[in-house]
């Protein structure tokens, strides 16, 4: 019988350079209690004359909401988000890159593992909190296509992503 997968095995990373000339990835989750990405699918449902149904699928509108996410001084993610909420900043300003790990699949490389790296806008939703402590919840618009390749987790919590070729 197979054994349920710990949430913990799949993971989420954020670029926190966004755009920087080497990526700085930070794992999203410490303070969430769930990470859900919404693939948003863009689907109709209709019938034809002929009495069959049918559906256009049109593709995914895929976002994921990051709530909690405290601010903790010298976090490099945090100082993005707070860049962006002070200077209200758009397109380009949100844009970074995440990457998603599997990390019960071996990648090629030793110690590796599969992930997919895919452009994503992060976008606060509010700032501020209550007492415990001050909060920058935000939503991640993923955007283009996703890139196979490898992942190495380090030991800071980040790690280096290849793609394939």
């Amino acid at each position: 019988m197979a054994e349920r997968m710990q949430r913990k095995m799949m993971a989420h990373y954020i670029d926190s350079t966004f755009g920087g000339e080497t990526p700085d990835w930070y794992r999203l989750g410490k303070d969430l209690e769930e990470f859900n990405v919404e693939l948003n699918p863009d689907v109709e449902q209709f019938k034809n004359i002929l009495g069959e149904n049918n559906i256009n699928h049109n593709g995914y509108e895929v976002s994921a909401d990051s709530e909690p996410f405290y601010a903790r001084t010298g976090d490099a993610l945090f100082a993005k988000l707070q860049g962006i909420v002070d200077t209200l900043a758009q397109y380009e300003g949100c844009q970074t890159e995440a990457v998603e790990v599997h990390l019960w699949e071996a990648g090629t490389a030793q110690g590796s593992f599969v992930a997919y790296r895919q452009t994503c806008y992060v976008i606060p939703s509010s700032y501020g909190g209550d007492t415990s402590g001050y909060q920058i919840p935000f939503t991640v618009y993923y955007t283009g296509e996703k890139v196979k390749g490898s992942f190495v987790p380090n030991a800071a919590g980040g790690g280096t992503f290849t793609a394939d070729t």
